[in-house]
Formats: C-alpha cells, structure tokens, sequence
C-alpha cells in the first residue's frame, strides 16, 4: 500500500511521464528500443507494483504506432520483464513478499535472483528482436516543469526502498515499519512544501487511488486458501514433492502457476508446510514470480496487456510461447545456481 502511494502520486503529477519523456531518444532503432523496454520494465516493476509498470511500459509503446506483430512483441517482453523484475525485492511481487513474511528467504538471499532475473530478460529481447531492423521516431510531448517537490517525493520514496533493503539485511529491521516510516515522511514533506500553494487535493487523497481492488483480491484468495487448509485440500499440492525432487517440483509449479495464479499455489504451498532448504525456496520464488509469463492470463500484468492492446490474444501470445519457456528455463536455472551460494 505504501509503494502504491508514491506511485500514485508521482503518476498523478506526470512526473514519471516526463521522466521518461526526457530519457527517451528522438531516433531509435527497433531492436535498441526492444532492450531499453526490456530494462525499464525490469528495474521499475522492481519498486513499484506490476499494474503500474506495466501500464507505463505499454504507453510508451504504444505511442510509436507500431505494426500488429511488433507490438506484440515488445507486449510480450513487458509482461515477462515485469514479471522478473518483481522476484527479487519484496516491493515488486506479492508472491515473494508472502515468501519472505514466512521466513523462508531473507532479503540478502533475495537480490540473488537479480541477475539470473535479468538475464532471462536481456535473452528474451533478444530473441523477440531478431528480425527487427527498421528505425522509429519518438515524438516528445512539450517537456513539462518538473516541481522541486515532486523531486522530493521521489527522493523519499527511492531512500525509503533502499533503507528497506538495508535495514533488513543489516538490523533485520521489519520492512512494514521502514515503508511505513517513509510514507509519513512523504506526508510530512509534502504538506510542508506544498503548505503556501493553491492546492484542492490533500495528500491523503493519493492513498484512495491506490487499485484496492487488487488488494482485497489477495486478501480474498488468502481466505480462500485458509478454508482450503481447513478441509485437507492443501494436502494434495505437496503430493508433487513426494514424486520428485524439489528442484523439479518448483520448475513444474512455475509454469503451474500460469494456469493457476500464482498468489493462492503460493499460499498454498506454504500453508502445506513442505520441508525445503533455502536454495530451494528461492528458486521457487523465481518460479512463481516468473512462471505466469507462460501464459497470457497467468498474470496480472498479462491481463492488462491483453486489455490495452486489442491485437494481443491469447493465440498471438501462445505462438512466442518457446521463446518464453526458453528464458524462463534459463532464469529458473540460474536462479538455483545462484541460490547455491547461500
């Protein structure tokens, strides 16, 4: 909720827009803008929710008017990017924030998956781009004033998700108290700066933007989860780690999850209570995190995607379905090796 606010504020005063509007070249090749899409989606969804990183993504794309089977692509790889760039922090991805809050990772053993995460991104971008020659042009909008207090706030907000991650790992400081703590400074702030200025809208206001829809979704499907637990249904998930190997196991789930949601296999999974060691809970993380690319309606960012681009379907989507499965192998594989290390 405290990620979301800032979001939701830097979004309402186009302060993320412009950024990118100045970031962004007048002249870019097809393949050169498929990287840098590829990086931008990665990294922001990394800090802020999936639904905002892919909504921003996707605008940027969209105003190039790019031909159907183009758009498509650079649509694919921001759900995928989205999708990695969350595993790795708990303010990215809900899946590893709930396995995080049940001690099975720590926030240290977390940024391991950074660069297995990325890695599967920069392949997929390049395979999407093979075959993507031509050259675009950007048409910038008239650069807007960036205010010194939006600055501020986006100050804040990056300060309080760095502050999250140290404290952790160093104080084992709970990140709810660091997040909480920065959201009231970015109250504090704001009305401070803002206290001589004509404004109709308080900064509390930003909170009822935040897509609580989303949210009381998770609650929901936790209570769901908990019912089932009730019943003995849950028992039935860890029937899988019985057959084989864990490593095997959270690969399958992985890709699972496309048809499942992530969120309730998650819960369900910890709520079973299977015996893993830590290099096995991470790339678990990975999977879940990531496995919902497979499929256009396995996560949230493929939902919206699917939303906002009529030519993306679910046929279109499944045709670069071994491409994914290609990055997600190899993420998923990174991810255990690297988890090795803990």
């Amino acid at each position: 909720m405290a990620a979301m606010t800032f979001v939701a504020y830097l979004n309402s005063k186009g302060f993320i827009e412009n950024i990118v509007n100045r970031i962004m070249p007048k002249r870019i090749s097809e393949r050169k803008l498929m990287f840098l899409v590829g990086v931008f989606a990665f990294i922001f969804s990394s800090i802020s929710d999936n639904v905002t990183a892919t909504l921003i993504s996707l605008a940027v794309v969209l105003s190039l008017k790019l031909e159907a089977k183009k758009l498509i692509r650079y649509a694919t790889l921001i759900i995928f990017a989205v999708n990695s760039g969350g595993v790795s922090l708990i303010t990215g991805d809900v899946t590893t924030l709930m396995i995080f809050l049940d001690g099975k990772v720590t926030i240290s053993n977390l940024l391991l998956l950074i660069g297995p995460a990325f890695v599967s991104v920069m392949l997929l971008a390049a395979l999407l781009s093979i075959g993507l020659n031509g050259q675009l042009d950007f048409t910038k909008t008239k650069q807007k004033r960036i205010e010194k207090t939006d600055i501020t706030i986006a100050v804040i907000f990056l300060s309080t998700v760095i502050a999250t991650l140290t404290l952790s790992v160093l104080y084992s400081v709970p990140p709810l108290l660091t997040f909480l703590f920065g959201l009231s400074m970015m109250f504090l702030v704001a009305q401070f700066l803002m206290r001589k200025k004509d404004i109709n809208k308080d900064m509390i206001d930003f909170i009822r933007e935040i897509e609580y829809d989303t949210l009381l979704f998770f609650v929901g499907v936790l209570l769901l989860v908990g019912a089932l637990k009730e019943v003995g249904m849950l028992s039935h998930f860890s029937d899988l780690y019985t057959i084989m190997a864990p490593e095997y196991a959270n690969y399958l789930m992985g890709i699972l999850s496309a048809g499942v949601d992530n969120v309730p296999l998650t819960a369900a999974l910890l709520k079973a209570d299977i015996v893993m060691t830590q290099q096995h809970w991470l790339s678990f993380t990975y999977a879940t995190g990531v496995g919902g690319s497979m499929l256009i309606i396995g996560s949230a960012a493929g939902i919206i995607a699917m939303s906002k681009v009529k030519e993306l379907t679910f046929m279109n989507y499944l045709r670069l379905s071994f491409y994914l499965l290609i990055c997600y192998t190899v993420g998923y594989t990174g991810s255990y090796l690297m988890a090795g290390f803990v």
